[in-house]
């Protein structure tokens, strides 16, 4: 007997660690599931985009709310994780902030997999820098400038005597890709320019936030949802002639800001059963989650 009570009482801290580390897990390995069974559970295995990844928890975790036979796993790493992810059949609906590329949509034809995408919401890029920086407003041009190097001291564009410090997310991220073909290259697929090399790749966008609030040099570009108050934003214009306008649900509908994109899930093929029926109400029902995490709904 004293053998089955130690062995009751290290299951139970290995369980409570375990669910402990599941919730103070970060961008990159997040993941919620119904107090059910796991063997009895239909599970949903969701991967992919960090900006995505807190909207797509909180649709798993209301939805699991009203369904307790499901189980939904949501986890980050980037666009281009997910995607893979999908294509290689591991999970059932990958998350991006970007469009698959035809390379990848090849590859998953390769496998014997269609992709069928979901346009889930829409997202505004927003460029930040530290609140005591003076500018307020810049053009596509310029901020193009500073990515690119072009442009390394803020004194260039009316600002301080003061050099640019330059951050991005890694190349997996989809706001990336976005912010590569979009902004710096201005949407010309001939275009070959690049981000500076002096440019600092940030694994999430916490990383950024938190260099751009102790660092009054930096810049740096991250989704909507994810800018706290203690960030300055900066309006953006298409050109020099205007009109600055900030980001926010209601210039991404209105389409007077330039950076803002849509937000996909794929799914390997039509989706059917349990995960179509999920679909289907992110769609509808989940969209009211959207604009609560500073999102823009359908």
């Amino acid at each position: 007997m004293p053998k089955l009570v130690y062995s009751f009482s290290i299951f139970f801290v290995l369980t409570a660690l375990t669910v402990f580390l599941f919730g103070c897990s970060g961008n990159h390995d997040k993941a919620v599931h119904a107090g059910i069974p796991s063997d009895h559970a239909k599970t949903i295995e969701n991967k992919g985009s960090d900006t995505l990844v807190n909207l797509a928890l909180a649709w798993a975790e209301t939805y699991m709310h009203a369904h307790p036979d499901i189980r939904i796993s949501v986890t980050g790493g980037g666009s281009g994780t997910g995607i893979a992810a999908m294509i290689n059949g591991t999970v059932a609906i990958a998350n991006a902030s970007r469009e698959m590329k035809p390379e990848e949509i090849a590859a998953a034809r390769a496998n014997g997999i269609d992709p069928v995408e979901f346009v889930v919401a829409r997202d505004a890029i927003a460029v930040v820098v530290n609140v005591s920086n003076p500018l307020d407003h810049l053009t596509l041009n310029e901020i193009s400038g500073i990515y690119t190097g072009k442009i390394t001291n803020w004194k260039e564009i009316d600002g301080e005597d003061r050099p640019i410090v330059l951050l991005s997310r890694e190349s997996n991220s989809g706001t990336y890709v976005y912010f590569l073909e979009n902004v710096i290259r201005g949407g010309d697929s001939k275009s070959k320019l690049l981000f500076s090399p002096d440019t600092l790749l940030m694994p999430s966008s916490e990383g950024i936030s938190s260099e751009i609030r102790q660092n009054p040099n930096a810049i740096g570009y991250d989704g909507l949802g994810y800018v706290t108050p203690d960030l300055k934003v900066i309006a953006v214009a298409r050109t020099q002639n205007g009109p600055y306008v900030a980001p926010s649900p209601d210039t991404v509908n209105d389409g007077s800001y330039p950076i803002a994109r849509p937000l996909f899930m794929y799914t390997a093929g039509k989706p059917e059963g349990q995960i179509k029926d999920y679909l289907d109400w992110i769609l509808h029902g989940g969209q009211v989650l959207v604009t609560k995490l500073g999102f823009v709904p359908l």
